[in-house]
């Protein structure tokens, strides 16, 4: 009898605990590394790990379409909660997979999901436990239409007396006057995508973050660590050449509920590659507008460093980036980007004398290796990048306007103008269940005018103005070991942070 018994639940725990983690969804998209988290610890690095040990062409634009969504499909959300397909039907608590052999047109999956959070440390100034969030996780297709959407509600306790929002959106405070003697923290997420394909091309509405070139921490053009936005983008391929174009609903003041949202700021981006052999060349634009609105900018053709001209230029800002990546015998990739913001002169950029020379620089390496242990799958690689953001880099000429900027923060490299940054992790994920990683970084950050994203340039006698790179700024070491489990239904992970910035998260999630 007792065997009986146990047999179920061991049954159960082989089923939670050992079989593959799967989270489809139609885009490989940036990860969400603030909220919104899933079973997988780190999707977008082993993205980068497969294009590094792979042998395709390489680009460079996040989020874009996963091509093996729709094949996949059947295998990957067969233990989803409730789900329905054209071909067998409606299900719930997840089906046999040995019976789905055919293809459906039209595909539906719902999971719910959500998880425990404890987070703390000196940096934080709070301890924030519980966080708790809980929400639902759809996807599917109808012909030529895919869609995902990730929406939850958190509820949060603070041992700050003001509590500030950890990922940087809207937070509402429950005071305790005003419910019976609790006080806590509310608030809810999403991210989503909606897309229209065909054949060679995608059109895709959603809320997400973009993130261009070919970096994994410091890209700086746009990065997948800025907070996310709306957006809408148009994903072009012709052979080894891609061509995105895109657009993003960007707010001005860091509380998205200030009244200084109600001017807009708009973001316009085109990004061209092509991609040869193992080589990958790179094209960013951006063009931002301040309480205008021109949809011709969307236009993947018209050349935005070309337009910004034709517009006031108290009311627009612009850059311009390159970039490269070589992959080397399928176990190295090398890539760098360099970032325009503004110059007077190649002259002036060249002597680096004065504010004018706005201008940022990325350098980085990835090095991965599969191995093959009796049966289990070894992934193994180290990511080095180094990044110098020189002064006012993001900024414009008035506060509040034009700055390459969302919700206060840079949309591009998070540590903002006048900054230096070295970042080394080795990382290693075991039968695609363990993994665990130790990132070290050192960072240097000024603190003269110019180091943040309002700090406005001066409209007069500019040119003559000097800037000082960091100056004076001390070295701030980090060390952040991170260890994880990813199951099919729970996952678990830890992450420290020791030395000059100093937390704590450890996070117990769920998808069903």
């Amino acid at each position: 009898m007792k065997t009986q018994i146990l047999k179920p639940v061991v049954g159960l725990f082989v089923a939670l605990f050992t079989t593959v983690a799967f989270a489809a969804s139609p885009v490989l998209g940036p990860e969400n590394v603030r909220n919104l988290r899933l079973l997988e610890t780190s999707p977008m690095l082993f993205e980068m790990h497969r294009v590094t040990t792979g042998n395709e062409r390489q680009f460079f634009a996040y989020p874009r379409r996963d091509t093996t969504f729709r094949k996949n499909f059947l295998k990957t959300e067969n233990n989803a909660l409730l789900g329905y397909d054209n071909v067998y039907g409606s299900y719930v608590n997840g089906r046999v997979a040995d019976t789905l052999t055919k293809m459906p047109k039209v595909a539906l999956a719902v999971s719910l999901v959500g998880g425990m959070d404890y987070r703390g440390g000196e940096t934080l100034k709070d301890t924030i436990w519980p966080s708790i969030d809980g929400g639902i996780y759809i996807r599917g297709f109808a012909d030529s239409v895919d869609f995902v959407l990730d929406a939850r509600i958190y509820d949060e306790g603070h041992s700050a007396k003001y509590p500030k929002s950890f990922d940087g959106e809207f937070l509402e405070i429950q005071r305790a006057e005003n419910n019976s003697g609790v006080e806590y923290t509310s608030f809810a997420r999403y991210r989503t995508h909606f897309g229209i394909n065909y054949n060679w091309l995608r059109l895709d509405f959603g809320r997400d973050v973009m993130h261009w070139g070919p970096g994994y921490y410091n890209n700086l053009t746009l990065n997948q660590f800025a907070l996310p936005y709306n957006m809408l983008s148009l994903d072009m391929y012709f052979g080894p050449l891609h061509v995105m174009s895109f657009y993003g609903d960007l707010r001005i003041a860091s509380h998205s509920m200030s009244d200084m949202n109600l001017k807009e700021r708009n973001l316009f981006g085109h990004r061209y590659e092509l991609a040869v052999g193992n080589a990958t060349f790179g094209i960013s634009e951006l063009q931002v507008l301040y309480d205008e609105m021109k949809p011709w900018l969307f236009v993947p053709t018209a050349p935005l460093f070309m337009e910004k001209g034709n517009y006031s230029e108290n009311a627009n800002n612009g850059s311009l980036s390159l970039d490269f990546n070589y992959r080397l015998f399928n176990s190295v990739r090398v890539y760098t980007e360099f970032f325009l913001d503004d110059m007077e002169s190649p002259v002036s950029l060249i002597k680096n004398d004065n504010i004018e020379a706005k201008w940022a620089w990325m350098a980085g390496l990835q090095a991965a290796h599969n191995f093959d242990i009796k049966g289990h799958l070894l992934e193994t690689g180290t990511i080095a990048e180094y990044a110098r953001i020189e002064p006012y880099v993001y900024g414009h000429f008035h506060q509040y306007t034009a700055q390459l900027a969302h919700l206060g923060r840079p949309i591009g490299n998070q540590n903002g103008p006048n900054s230096q940054t070295i970042d080394w992790t080795v990382y290693a994920r075991l039968d695609k269940h363990i993994f665990a990683a130790v990132r070290n970084t050192w960072f240097w950050k000024g603190s003269d005018y110019g180091s943040a994203v309002n700090d406005t340039t001066p409209t007069t006698n500019h040119m003559n103005l000097p800037k000082e790179f960091i100056k004076d700024a001390k070295m701030q070491y980090s060390l952040t070991p991170s260890i994880s489990y990813e199951g099919q239904y729970v996952s678990y992970m830890g992450e420290f942070t020791f030395f000059d910035d100093k937390k704590v998260y450890v996070r117990a999630g769920f998808k069903w």
